[in-house]
């Protein structure tokens, strides 16, 4: 059996995380594979960590900058290595790299960390964002040092993908645009969802430790709420989220309509009962974890262009895409109201997770590039003459750090 062992950034939680959501389907992918699976991490397991032991899945915890992963990882020997976030390839890279040197390195995104720092920099700072100024960002140069040092990087964004190969001019044979692997939804499904009439209400929801939904949420209360409440008095808006920082609980007031609730065990059930979700992101990266679950519920959304940003290709939203607050604001009002206009919505949100995140279709692309990766791994490496040069130890400086702080630490 081959084995894959995958180096978490934390351990994952999809309870409250698209993150989280997007490493269990790429675990679940590759038991389908019939791969042996090992996950480690050097982060601390919380009380909303997945129980990878009732999947099988051999769990081992693993500390930074020490050689005990060297004798770790030789005797695992896995035939594929995943790191989660370019922080990860970092650290264990040139690990990975030296001690089974034929293992197949991939690196899996989950968002350009980059594109989401200089974005959230550039709102700070009233600047609109270019492209050249995540050129020039300190991260970039980082996260794209560790895309061309992996044989492989999973993207989740068209949009990210295209900046990568238009933009960067990276080769497309080191890249792959792998989305969410969902399961499609039809009709049967589809009924049993609340209609029009039943749901009431609006919801917002995300994870408190994310900076984009932290502001997203403090938009909300500051700048849309009081524009939506003023047109509809009676109607409420629920926030949902794990980890939402004191400043944000805070913000709740029932006499507003504003009711900051937290985290919820079954926020699918709450999705459906409300009518609209209200999602206005003023920077971010990736695809949102948000807007997939308000789409898989039936429930349109209101967002920003960053919001539905490499999500739907072609494909109309699912709902309205407005950044300026005022005709959000008037959007939202719109959605809210119309029946018509809502059931028209909820379809294109059924097209759009049917026909951009089939998982039947995601996982044969991945196989297949797997496959010939496998047989073509060495002349695929010869390829990326950038790659090999950032594996030189003339470039080493992250190995040659660990190395450092390893004996430091003795």
């Amino acid at each position: 059996m081959k084995k894959l062992l995958i180096i978490g950034y934390v351990w994952p939680e999809p309870g409250t995380t698209a993150a989280g959501h997007r490493m269990l389907q790429l675990i679940h992918t590759f038991k389908t594979f019939g791969y042996q699976i090992t996950f480690c991490s050097t982060a601390v397991r919380t009380e909303y960590s997945e129980n990878l032991d009732v999947l099988r899945i051999d769990c081992v915890p693993i500390k930074l900058n020490h050689h005990s992963f060297d004798t770790f990882i030789k005797q695992l020997n896995p035939e594929i290595v995943i790191f989660d976030r370019f922080m990860v390839e970092e650290q264990f890279g040139w690990r990975v790299a030296e001690f089974v040197p034929n293992a197949i390195r991939i690196l899996n995104t989950e968002d350009l960390h980059s594109l989401r720092s200089i974005r959230k920099e550039c709102l700070k700072k009233d600047l609109g964002f270019s492209e050249e100024l995540w050129f020039q960002n300190d991260n970039t140069k980082r996260e794209i040092a560790s895309i061309y040092r992996s044989d492989l990087t999973l993207l989740v964004s068209s949009f990210e993908m295209d900046l990568l190969t238009t933009k960067l001019n990276i080769s497309k044979s080191t890249l792959m645009h792998l989305p969410f692997m969902l399961d499609g939804i039809g009709e049967e499904e589809k009924k049993e969802w609340l209609d029009f009439e039943t749901r009431q209400d609006f919801i917002s929801y995300g994870n408190g430790k994310h900076a984009p939904n932290v502001d997203s949420i403090k938009y909300l209360k500051e700048t849309i709420w009081p524009l939506i409440r003023k047109e509809l008095p009676a109607i409420t808006l629920k926030i949902y989220g794990a980890y939402l920082p004191q400043h944000i609980k805070q913000l709740h007031n029932p006499k507003e309509g504003f009711h900051v609730m937290g985290w919820v065990e079954n926020l699918d059930a709450e999705i459906q009962q409300s009518r609209v979700c209200l999602a206005p992101l003023r920077f971010g990266a990736g695809i949102k974890g948000k807007l997939i679950d308000a789409m898989r519920n039936g429930t349109p959304s209101i967002t920003t262009k960053i919001g539905a940003e490499g999500m739907h290709d072609e494909l109309s939203w699912s709902g309205i895409v407005e950044d300026d607050p005022a005709r959000f604001t008037k959007a939202a009002v719109a959605l809210y109201q119309k029946k018509e206009s809502w059931k028209q919505a909820q379809r294109k949100g059924l097209e759009i997770i049917n026909r951009l995140y089939s998982k039947e279709a995601h996982q044969e692309k991945l196989i297949a590039g797997l496959k010939t990766l496998e047989t073509n791994l060495s002349n695929h490496r010869s390829q990326n003459f950038i790659g090999q040069m950032l594996l030189h130890q003339t470039m080493a400086s992250t190995k040659y750090m660990a190395k450092w702080i390893e004996e430091k630490n003795k």
